[in-house]
C-alpha cells in the first residue's frame, strides 16, 4: 500500500465484501462475493486484489468466528482468484469482448473453491476416506447454485462494478 488513499479504497471494498457476505448468508447458493473480488482485481490489479483477499479472509475470521479451514480455504483460494483476475486485467482491456470467458473463467473457480474444501477440510480434520468421500458428495448440491449465481451476478455485474471500480479508483490508478 502506497497511502492513506489506498487503505481508504481497500478499507471500504472489504467492508463491502463483508456487508453482502453477511446479507445473502442466510439464503443457499446465493455468493456475490466473487463478482465483488473478480472486478475489483480486475481493475486494481492482482497486488491490490490479493491485499484486499487477505484483509477479508483476516476480518471474516473475527467477525464471524475462527475456523481453521475456512481461514486456509479462503486465504488460498480468495488471493489466487485475485491473482488470476489481476493478470487478466491487465492483459485484457476491453472487458465487453471477453465477458462470457471471464463468466466461464469465474465459474470454474467456484467450482475451485469448493473442490478445495473438499481437500482441506478431510486433510485438516482426518476424515477416513469413506468421510471424505460423504463430506465431497454432500457438497455437490451446495456447489451447483454458487455456480449459477457466479454464472449470472458475473454476467450481470462485471461490467457495471469494473466501471464503477474504475470512475472511484481513477486518482489510484493514475499512478500505476
Amino acid at each position: 500500500m502506497r497511502s492513506a488513499k489506498e487503505c481508504a479504497y481497500l478499507a471500504v471494498f472489504v467492508a463491502v465484501v463483508i456487508a453482502v457476505q453477511l446479507v445473502f448468508s442466510a439464503v443457499p447458493g446465493m455468493e456475490l462475493v466473487t463478482v465483488l473480488f473478480v472486478a475489483y482485481a480486475f481493475v486494481f490489479g492482482w497486488k491490490r486484489g490479493m491485499a484486499a483477499a487477505t484483509v477479508f479472509t483476516l476480518l471474516r475470521q473475527l467477525l464471524f468466528g475462527f475456523f481453521p479451514t475456512v481461514l486456509i480455504v479462503y486465504a488460498v483460494y480468495y488471493n489466487l482468484l485475485a491473482l488470476l483476475f489481476g493478470l487478466l486485467g491487465k492483459k485484457i482491456k476491453t472487458s465487453y469482448k471477453y465477458l462470457l470467458l471471464l463468466t466461464a473463467i469465474a465459474c470454474v473457480c467456484t467450482v475451485a473453491f469448493t473442490m478445495l474444501d473438499n481437500v482441506i477440510t478431510p486433510l485438516w480434520y482426518g476424515y477416513s476416506a469413506r468421510a471424505a468421500k460423504a463430506y465431497f458428495y454432500a457438497s455437490l448440491p451446495f456447489m451447483l447454485p454458487q455456480v449459477f449465481c457466479t454464472a449470472v451476478s458475473v454476467a450481470v455485474l462485471f461490467i457495471p462494478l469494473q466501471k464503477v471500480f474504475a470512475l472511484a479508483g481513477k486518482p489510484l490508478l493514475r499512478k500505476k
